[in-house]
């Protein structure tokens, strides 16, 4: 890909059901940061592909429900697009205003001035707003990252979806998680094939509106929490180059 003077940055938004909370993610992304807002519609039953593309965001239909369906639909989406007109960065952020998305300058930062492969936004370093972070969630975050230091040394203090990843890299990785493993996925598969990561600490609050597809229930955490320690094994035995 040709190099550009200024590096081409997207975001990349899966969203189910999030038409109260999605427009303001969207008003608050720096927009001279950023080239294309890609919302992926993960079937969602409200409002939220119109109010997704009345604030100027592009929308990628993925019917079938899971977190990395739609994750993967927007990348198939950049996919498509001629190799000059592909991104150099992508940034995955939530639809549900949890993240701040001023933050992202900070997000993307060390891959612009570190040379940095991967960021992860980390909750934890950026001392989250109270409650907003579940019991299991922060017992979750806590233990995937040990298991993933303990197995590749790699060190990691959060699962947060806000992260950014150079395009390349990114593809490299071949994801294939359909749902609660892909942002574990990314990590495990990045320490496997030696990109450089980084963590930076970033602000997170409670929701803006709608009900947590996750920590919002307990068929969630649970579901969530076996599918994230269960994706760090498996990955551990296939060992993909």
């Amino acid at each position: 890909m040709a190099r550009r003077q200024k590096p081409c940055i997207d975001v990349l938004i899966p969203a189910f059901n999030e038409e109260e909370s999605l427009p303001l993610v969207l008003a608050a992304i720096p927009k001279s940061w950023v080239r294309h807002v890609v919302v992926c519609n993960n079937g969602s039953t409200d409002r939220t592909a119109e109010v997704a593309e009345q604030a100027g965001a592009e929308v990628v239909e993925a019917l079938q429900r899971g977190y990395g369906t739609a994750c993967l639909a927007g990348m198939a989406y950049l996919e498509q697009l001629p190799a000059a007109e592909q991104p150099d960065i992508i940034v995955f952020l939530d639809g549900d205003y949890s993240d701040y998305p001023e933050d992202l300058p900070e997000v993307a930062g060390p891959i612009l001035n570190d040379d940095m492969d991967l960021v992860i936004g980390s909750r934890l370093l950026g001392n989250p707003e109270p409650g907003a972070m579940t019991p299991p969630q922060r017992f979750g975050n806590w233990l995937a990252p040990l298991l993933i230091r303990w197995l590749y040394g790699c060190r990691f203090t959060d699962l947060g979806p806000f992260r950014a990843i150079r395009w390349d890299r990114l593809q490299e990785l071949k994801m294939r998680d359909p749902n609660y493993g892909w942002t574990v996925e990314m990590q495990v598969k990045a320490a496997q094939h030696g990109l450089r990561c980084t963590e930076v600490p970033v602000r997170y609050r409670k929701r803006a509106g709608g009900k947590s597809k996750v920590s919002g229930t307990v068929k969630g955490v649970i579901l969530a929490g076996w599918k994230i320690i269960s994706t760090i094994f498996v990955l551990a035995v296939r060992r993909q180059p």
